[in-house]
């Protein structure tokens, strides 16, 4: 035999007729291969051998026996035999057993690391894994499967109903038909997003793959996939579609999602007009003071208050968002009436009426509403919202807490709004404006011992317009600073002309806007001013109102320092509807005080105002301060302010506002 494998071209590396022998010389030598009989010299036989053999080296063994008998063909099975020779035999029954038995061994052992790659990779994997037989109807889930569900290895069976039993409801028929589309061959991979009931009662998102596979006719016999928890991916997107349509503070619907269900309201109400829908527009009073003062934390703490108690005020079915900044709407789903909509704008001022907290601040914020009720005209959601923002305006202009219902000529007041804010950028290009001036006259020698300068706008298409006509405006689109410069500059040249002219102690007062103020450029500008003019410092002062000073107590002392250093004197404006406070008023360093006009009207009307206007003479005189009293139209008030020997006054009594040149002749 060994004469013949050499023939063969096999390497015959030893031989023995013990099996104990045999055992060593195969853990020494590792051969491919072993011809064993049956029949072994010594304690051990060839079975024996044999089994030992492949439990402890893996190597194939082919058995050589005389007998062919059942009881020892059987025991060669047990042996695991890759072969069997009945001698006698030829070298071509040696080749072939050879052959198949090395060829056995080696495909043995390539599905043998298949399978344990695939176990590794099964119990690597956090995925379950589930293998479907269809024919038996039997499937095969993975330890991770059923640790998924919650469940141990003995807790679920091979039924495939353990699977689809546990499917949600709503989701069983969309599994169902997922798998079957994919058997019949419809898509190419089995894929499908569900709900599966846990152990625990609760469903849980899963992602379930898998492959089907066919047989020669295509008939599919075995589909195999796998089972991935996706709950925490589900989350996470459910909260990425939530933070896309909701605002990130308060937790309310956006802009985004409320117009979303303000257009679908419209369109219901387009297929009924009669169901009847309103908008609400509501802007806080005020909100700018709180974040400036009391930081943003705090005016975010009172925004999700707000919201809180809007909640409260308004229906489960109603719908509330913060659109941005301290702007809110409300959807009101279903009203009877205009009625309904009072009702509930007066239950939201009375929610927000309610004292706030704000650290060491009490608070009692208000808010301006506008109202939107929808009627046919309407096309989109967007034009409600629109309106309803008009009326909230109006609500505002009238002085806040309060609500306005939207009528048309709220519209044509926007539109032409727009139209101003257009003009207003063409005139600061062409500067369309005009200075008058007011005499202040001093009631001891009863001369114009100054003048207020006050700007007009002369528009190409409607004439002269008044301040209150569009400084407002100007403010918000910052055209007031280019106008603030050319009313400065053209004032001084004009003071210098009458300086000029005879008169050497007359001065001009302009007023300063909240932006002026606050440009850190004021203080050099007035100086670059006065010295391009050639006007002495003291032919200029400067009005600031007290709600402005007060604003920034340390900022305006030091501004008003800077400018008294300059030799200009800055006057209170308006005084009297503001704070009022002493303590403020002995800090500032000023050199006039304004009475606003509002007091000065009521004299003669009002006893208290009366002593009021005087207690403001006494108290401005103490402190050194000159007084002028705006707005005196009669003569009994101008006897009034004359008895408290108030010093100065300014008013239609005496003079309108007037021209340069009109002003010089009432100079002369």
């Amino acid at each position: 035999m060994a004469a013949s494998l050499e023939n063969m071209g096999y390497i015959v590396a030893g031989q023995t007729g013990r099996g104990e022998i045999a055992i060593r010389q195969i853990e020494e030598l590792r051969p491919d291969l072993v011809l064993m009989d049956i029949r072994l010299q010594g304690q051990m036989h060839g079975i024996e051998a044999a089994e030992y053999i492949h439990a402890h080296f893996d190597i194939p063994v082919v058995f050589i026996s005389a007998h062919s008998d059942t009881i020892t063909m059987q025991s060669a099975i047990r042996a695991q035999a890759y072969g069997y020779l009945i001698k006698p035999f030829d070298e071509r029954d040696l080749r072939y057993n050879i052959i198949t038995a090395l060829y056995k061994h080696g495909m043995e052992r390539k599905l043998r690391e298949s399978e344990e790659r695939y176990a590794l990779a099964v119990r690597a994997a956090n995925d379950g894994i589930w293998d479907w037989n269809l024919k038996a109807n039997e499937i095969y889930f993975s330890h991770r499967w059923k640790d998924i569900l919650g469940y141990k290895a003995e807790e679920i069976g091979n039924d495939p109903n353990e699977w689809i039993s546990r499917v949600h409801p709503d989701h069983k028929n969309r599994v169902q038909t997922d798998l079957a589309s994919h058997v019949k061959g419809l898509t190419p991979l089995f894929e499908c997003e569900y709900l599966i009931r846990h152990s625990n009662g609760k469903y849980l998102w899963v992602l379930s793959r898998g492959l089907a596979v066919r047989d020669a006719n295509g008939k599919v016999y075995r589909m195999a996939g796998s089972h991935s928890d996706i709950a925490a991916r589900k989350l996470a997107e459910e909260r990425l579609a939530h933070d896309a349509l909701h605002d990130a503070l308060t937790g309310l619907p956006n802009r985004v999602l409320f117009m979303d269900r303000l257009e679908n309201r419209l369109e219901r109400t387009k297929r009924s007009p009669d169901d009847l829908f309103a908008l609400m527009f509501i802007d806080l009073d005020r909100f700018k003071v709180v974040n400036d003062s009391l930081g943003h934390a705090v005016g975010d703490q009172l925004l999700i208050t707000i919201s809180h108690r809007l909640r409260l005020s308004l229906r489960p079915e109603d719908t509330i968002s913060r659109l941005s900044g301290d702007e809110f709407a409300v959807l009101l789903h279903d009203v009877s009436d205009i009625n309904d909509v009072h009702r509930v704008a007066d239950r939201i001022k009375g929610q927000l009426v309610t004292t706030t907290l704000l650290g060491a601040v009490e608070r009692s914020p208000s808010a301006s509403i506008g109202i939107a009720i929808f009627n046919t005209t309407y096309s989109s959601a967007a034009e409600l919202l629109r309106d309803a923002d008009l009326a909230m305006y109006r609500a505002k202009a009238l002085g806040g807490n309060r609500h306005q219902l939207f009528d048309e000529t709220m519209q044509v007041s926007a539109i032409e709004l727009l139209q101003l804010e257009e003009d207003l950028k063409h005139a600061a290009a062409r500067k369309e404006w005009l200075v008058y001036y007011q005499p202040i006259v001093s009631l001891a020698s009863n001369e114009i011992i100054g003048v207020e300068a006050l700007v007009r706008w002369l528009h190409p298409k409607r004439g002269i317009l008044q301040p209150s006509e569009f400084i407002h405006l100007a403010e918000e689109t910052g055209h007031i600073l280019s106008i603030g410069e050319f009313v400065l500059r053209t004032a001084c040249l004009q003071v210098k002309a009458w300086r000029n002219a005879g008169h050497p102690n007359i001065w001009v007062s302009v007023n300063i806007s909240s932006r002026q103020f606050q440009d850190q450029n004021m203080v050099e500008q007035v100086s670059q001013i006065l010295s391009e003019t050639e006007l002495p410092s003291d032919g200029l002062r400067l009005e600031i109102t007290e709600r402005l000073a007060i604003h920034d107590t340390e900022y305006s002392i030091k501004i008003m320092k800077e400018l008294q250093e300059m030799g200009v004197h800055t006057s209170l404006d308006d005084f009297g509807t503001g704070y009022s406070s002493l303590a403020y008023l002995n800090r500032f360093p000023l050199k006039f005080l304004k009475i606003d006009q509002s007091f000065i009207q009521d004299i003669q009307l009002d006893e208290k105002n009366e002593s009021l206007v005087a207690a403001i003479i006494a108290m401005a005189r103490s402190l050194g301060l000159e007084v002028v009293a705006e707005g005196v139209e009669k003569d009994e008030q101008l006897n009034f302010l004359r008895s408290q020997l108030c010093e100065n006054v300014q008013g239609f009594l005496l003079s309108h506002p007037v021209t340069a040149m009109e002003l010089t002749k009432l100079l002369k």
